[in-house]
């Protein structure tokens, strides 16, 4: 099978960006900081992307690098056994799952951005608004049409190699997303009162900082760098020649946590310009958001610009999710007698994915047990596992540090890695895993 590998070094990072950039930042990260203090909630997160996020990404490029192989054969690949197989699988299996409930949010996405072209929203208020999203949210023929255009986009876009579908794309999509981003931004931070906005964004609230925020913080960073899904891994095996893996890893990570602030910075100056309460929960983008939009002036340019970017975001995900089954499927027939291949793999991968998005659609349950499932138990999980799995194992065969074989402060800084991925990493993930569980509560 001919290895697919990205052309340019700017193309892994657009691509690697564009994965962990997604709705986790520009949907769930305001509303997760509105309902935890903001700035309080700004410097804790800062601080456990660099402290716990940093590592994490080195990991898995780093697994996805040395091996060469996609989730599938990595594993074995580096350790010599089989014994680790079965963190193939459950990446496997986390990503398939994240994919029929995030093709659900996707599918609200390009709904929302239809209806702004065609002014749904004038004339709507919040609780109108709030009346609107649970008709399109129940109505299922809607919501089939809406899911299935952007699985059917993505498949597009895998059904050419690497570098002409992903990369190509990436390389659009990911500078379009910040340019509508900063339009965005500077827009808001035109109304009157969007500096109160501002101040609850970046202002450090010493009084509204606890436990439950430092959790929820700590949460938030594992959901938005998209950690244990295996995509990094497979985008790690497509690494050009020559791709530095912390400075790959740190570059990701900036882009990541930039989208995010972006998000914040337009939503919170929005928010409070029209005397709206930030602690709105989920119902934040889809419900206040728009009834906002429409107190703004060029009210329909507002409108579709978000939810354009919205759109944009959700699709830069839903690639490098379908990216991780799809190079999975291939690796995996690759040695039988009848191989898939890349095209038969994104076919095989998008049936079964139309599949479990009609589950989430017909059966509601399916859609809050899938998100609970990933986000609070088979990522936390996988990614223990993997540093686990990199900070003992991989040492003993000396593949434990991308750094450690060399000298000076980059050793230096190899030895501070696989400590942190024995002893400080395995801890934080085991209270966000203990806690997205409820053993604890902080």
């Amino acid at each position: 099978m001919k290895k697919s590998s990205f052309s340019t070094k700017v193309g892994l990072i657009m691509a690697a960006a564009g994965g962990a950039v997604g709705l986790g930042n520009i949907w769930k990260f305001p509303y997760i900081a509105g309902e935890n203090g903001g700035g309080a909630f700004l410097l804790v997160y800062l601080l456990c992307v660099l402290l716990f996020g940093l590592p994490l990404l080195v990991m898995e490029f780093m697994i996805g690098k040395r091996s060469g192989k996609s989730t599938y054969g990595a594993f074995r690949a580096l350790s010599g056994t089989n014994r680790w197989q079965w963190m193939s699988w459950l990446c496997m299996l986390t990503a398939m799952v994240i994919m029929g409930f995030y093709f659900v949010v996707t599918g609200w996405c390009f709904n929302y951005l239809v209806e702004a072209l065609v002014n749904a929203f004038s004339g709507l208020d919040s609780s109108a608004l709030t009346e609107h999203f649970s008709v399109v949210s129940t109505n299922k023929p809607r919501m089939i049409a809406f899911t299935v255009l952007p699985v059917l986009l993505t498949a597009a876009v895998l059904w050419f190699d690497v570098n002409k579908g992903i990369e190509r794309l990436s390389k659009i999509l990911m500078p379009l997303l910040l340019l509508m981003m900063l339009l965005m931004a500077g827009r808001v931070l035109m109304l009157d009162g969007s500096n109160l906005g501002m101040q609850f964004f970046f202002q450090f609230d010493c009084a509204k900082l606890t436990s439950h925020v430092v959790m929820e913080a700590m949460g938030q960073c594992f959901f938005s760098l998209s950690i244990g899904l295996g995509a990094l891994i497979t985008y790690g095996a497509y690494m050009p020649k020559g791709q530095n893996i912390p400075a790959a890893s740190l570059q990701v990570l900036v882009l990541d946590t930039l989208v995010a602030i972006l998000a914040g910075v337009i939503i919170f100056p929005a928010v409070f310009a029209f005397g709206v309460n930030p602690e709105q929960g989920p119902q934040l983008v889809f419900v206040v958001l728009p009834a906002v939009l429409q107190q703004m002036s060029f009210a329909w340019l507002s409108s579709v610009l978000f939810f354009g970017l919205l759109c944009i975001a959700a699709l830069t995900s839903t690639i490098s999710l379908m990216e991780v089954a799809v190079a999975f499927v291939q690796e995996a027939t690759a040695d039988t007698r009848h191989p898939l291949s890349r095209r038969q793999s994104v076919s095989l991968v998008a049936a079964l994915v139309l599949v479990l998005i009609m589950l989430c659609i017909f059966f509601p349950a399916m859609f809050d047990v899938s998100d609970q499932l990933t986000a609070g138990f088979t990522m936390p999980l996988t990614a223990l596992c993997m540093a686990v799995f990199v900070g003992w194992g991989l040492p003993k065969r000396g593949e434990g540090s991308v750094l450690l074989h060399t000298k000076g402060t980059r050793r230096r800084a190899g030895q501070v890695f696989l400590f942190f991925l024995r002893w400080i990493i395995p801890l934080i993930i085991l209270l966000v895993f203990l806690n997205g569980l409820g053993v604890l509560k902080f």
